[in-house]
């Protein structure tokens, strides 16, 4: 099939229990992948996916591990039912980028969900060493909220963790710093400034310890070539050598995800159509606010598929 395709990866946040049971319990593909990953980390993750609590699957050190699982799960799903349905760029949201990345060929799941272990431990113990959050700010650009952060930077640092789309900008910093860069930018002309459910400053210098930690894995673990290209957070842009993507990947882990900026670089690549593939529709959220025409459709569970056949069905019509 002759079509430019994106496939992208949801985030931290998008978890909820008993994601992707329904594929687990209808397709034997993914209830692979959940036994390997239970292999991998040797322990019974799956249960703690389809039936731990709210508030202990939202844990750093768990969430980033099951939204991980669980979107590999449904794209192997798409890639045995579709297989006509081929990415040329892949790309995913902060935890995301590591569903990409083995969506493209690039890393092994088994392989990649160690790191994706790695990194998740290693942020969820950079939480409790500081207590830190993250706000996001509606109706201001990133020269203006830069400019406000700047006025209590030093000594209360606060960064920009994410540029999403157009008038929404995440801020992360100490609880201190977000109450003080909250009053600043209300002043400047915020319209909204809204706590987000996370229980640390991703994306920012607080993740340092982190950062440490994952360097270390990120350069033992081995890149592979494909064809399938991947574009990613910190640049905003296409990343092509396995060099640049082992720095990126440590960088991101307190640069700022600019997901905005790469969404308009698939665009300019004039990408057809995009897949959600994860729990959650927020990516597809975000790709209309920042003004794609291109349809964008979200898998996220079983009866979606049904969709996604009719979807395909009409490509293959019309390139007929």
């Amino acid at each position: 099939m002759n079509k430019k395709f994106a496939f992208l990866f949801p985030g931290q946040g998008a978890q909820y229990p008993g994601m992707g049971k329904d594929f687990y319990d209808q397709f034997p593909i993914a209830k692979e992948v959940f036994e390997e990953a239970d292999q991998v980390l040797n322990r019974h993750f799956s249960k703690l996916i389809f039936e731990g609590s709210s508030d202990e699957l939202t844990l750093t050190k768990n969430s980033q591990i099951a939204i991980y699982i669980t979107s590999m799960a449904l794209l192997r799903v798409v890639e045995q039912q579709f297989p006509d349905l081929l990415p040329a760029v892949c790309a995913g949201l902060s935890l995301g980028e590591y569903t990409a990345l083995t969506a493209a060929g690039k890393i092994s799941f088994a392989d990649c969900l160690d790191l994706v272990r790695v990194r998740a431990e290693a942020m969820h113990q950079a939480c409790l060493e500081v207590k830190g959050s993250m706000q996001v700010v509606l109706g201001m650009t990133e020269e203006t909220v830069e400019t406000g952060i700047r006025e209590i930077n030093p000594p209360h640092p606060v960064w920009i963790a994410n540029l999403n789309c157009p008038g929404q900008i995440v801020i992360a910093g100490s609880l201190e710093a977000l109450a003080l860069a909250g009053d600043v930018l209300k002043q400047k002309g915020a319209k909204r400034i809204l706590p987000l459910e996370v229980s640390g400053a991703f994306h920012s210098g607080l993740m340092l310890s982190a950062q440490e930690k994952l360097a270390v894995k990120i350069e033992a673990v081995p890149f592979r070539a494909s064809d399938i290209h991947v574009v990613m957070n910190v640049p905003g842009d296409f990343v092509t050598s396995p060099e640049l993507m082992r720095q990126v990947l440590i960088e991101q882990v307190i640069s700022p995800v600019r997901w905005e900026k790469g969404i308009r670089r698939m665009m300019q690549q004039e990408v057809q159509a995009y897949f959600e593939m994860g729990p959650g529709k927020t990516l597809a959220g975000m790709n209309k606010r920042i003004g794609v025409a291109e349809p964008i459709y979200s898998i996220e569970k079983v009866t979606d598929l049904e969709e996604l056949n009719k979807v395909m069905e009409s490509y293959a019509t019309v390139e007929s």
